[in-house]
């Protein structure tokens, strides 16, 4: 497969409340992370949106972690309009779909990858429906994301002795981009990426937004809808984003 040669060291950042965010398209990005996997560079991406920005301004570890993240995408419709507040026009690249055409793309060049989070039925099923829509991937390693702190170290090592080079974790935010953190320090050479409930949409247990909710970066609605226990999270977390991104593009301009 050829891939358009781009410099993929070059890195174009936008603050957002303090964090920076990636600009660039979903093709440069997928290019940077394979690049990155060929030249065994390793790196880790995290996929932002409004909530993770307000946890990490509790959460100082977490912080940390988006601060030295190679790769920080806007995942959340929230990022996209914060950057269009400041004049960038920025598309929406969903965590989903940027990892699973990782996976696709691992597959095509035998590149191994590694799953860890959700439940167990779920990762049981999303190994196998991953393995039929792509037959040739190869899935080094895969466990559930139920273990204890004292269980970490030898998960570390067990996904570290697979030789993954693309590691997924589904573990929810911050946890999964701090177990990532860890990960990279003991596996410089591999990528690692939050992927956050993705396991469930392809484990066929949470239903994707119709496409027309996705094309206008409103999937969030959809799945509010779906699951009306998550209004108050968002609420709780938008509005207060909203407000601080307007006063922040004021000041820029």
């Amino acid at each position: 497969m050829h891939y358009v040669k781009i410099n993929y060291m070059e890195r174009i950042t936008k603050k957002v409340l303090g964090y920076n965010v990636d600009i660039l398209t979903f093709d440069d990005a997928i290019t940077k992370v394979i690049e990155s996997i060929k030249n065994s560079e390793g790196m880790q991406i995290v996929t932002i949106n409004p909530e993770m920005i307000e946890l990490a301004n509790r959460d100082k570890e977490f912080s940390d972690v988006l601060n030295n993240a190679k790769l920080i995408i806007p995942d959340g419709s929230g990022i996209k309009l914060a950057l269009k507040l400041k004049g960038i026009k920025q598309e929406q690249i969903p965590g989903v779909d940027f990892s699973k055409k990782l996976i696709e793309i691992c597959s095509k060049e035998n590149y191994k990858i590694a799953l860890i989070g959700a439940k167990e039925e779920v990762i049981v099923k999303t190994v196998e429906n991953l393995k039929k829509e792509f037959p040739n991937l190869n899935i080094s390693y895969s466990r559930n994301g139920y273990f204890t702190p004292e269980e970490e170290n030898q998960i570390v090592t067990e996904i570290e002795n697979s030789g993954a080079k693309l590691i997924l974790s589904a573990l929810g935010a911050p946890k999964q981009e701090i177990f990532n953190r860890k990960c990279k320090e003991q596996m410089p050479q591999s990528v690692f990426i939050g992927v956050g409930g993705s396991f469930d949409v392809w484990a066929g247990t949470v239903e994707r937004a119709p496409l027309l909710f996705r094309k206008f970066g409103c999937e969030w609605i959809y799945r509010t809808l779906k699951q009306p226990k998550r209004i108050k999270r968002i609420y709780k977390t938008l509005p207060m984003f909203l407000i601080k991104v307007i006063i922040e593009a004021i000041k820029e301009k």
